[in-house]
């Protein structure tokens, strides 16, 4: 039953992708130069309704959220890289597999440049353990837990600033 709902999610997510206009190419362009902020008012509107739905479902027993350690050198190395290959081939691991989808296949070097990355990551997982692993490990954080205050909270605020982002980019035309 969970895969059939992440099979659900995942095509609702490649439909909104595709309806949101967020994997052509211009679009991804446009965002990597800070001219077109479609995929940046996509990406906070899911956010804030993922945000809102995780937390909502966990109070309700439904879900269990799972943290994982906050580790600054694997998530500015790993940033690093995604970003790079984002900036190379005009495509994000998501966008790539729905360009894909829609025939563009200048996606597919995405995708393969996914798998090799998977590949050396998996070859050299156990070389990062000690090293890029331990950099900035300050293990399982959360902002609510971090302020010491309710999780609604600190949704509330967050929507609150994602919502103003969002009409602010919305004004300059963005």
């Amino acid at each position: 039953m969970e895969l059939f709902f992440g099979l659900v999610t995942g095509v609702l997510f490649g439909f909104l992708l595709q309806r949101g206009q967020v994997l052509r190419y211009d679009k991804q362009l446009g965002a990597l130069r800070l001219k077109d902020m479609t995929i940046v008012k996509f990406m906070l509107s899911h956010i804030i309704v993922a945000m809102v739905g995780l937390y909502l479902l966990n109070d309700l027993g439904l879900v269990k959220l799972s943290l994982k350690a906050t580790v600054v050198g694997a998530n500015v190395l790993g940033g690093l890289i995604f970003g790079l290959g984002w900036g190379l081939v005009g495509y994000c691991p998501g966008t790539s597999l729905g360009a894909v989808g829609e025939g563009r296949f200048d996606a597919l070097w995405a995708i393969a440049g996914m798998l090799v990355g998977a590949a050396v990551f998996a070859r050299a997982y156990d070389s990062l353990l000690p090293t890029v692993y331990t950099w900035g490990n300050y293990g399982k954080l959360s902002l609510p837990a971090l302020v010491g205050v309710n999780h609604w909270l600190v949704i509330a605020v967050l929507v609150v600033c994602y919502l103003g982002i969002l009409r602010l980019l919305e004004r300059k035309g963005l």
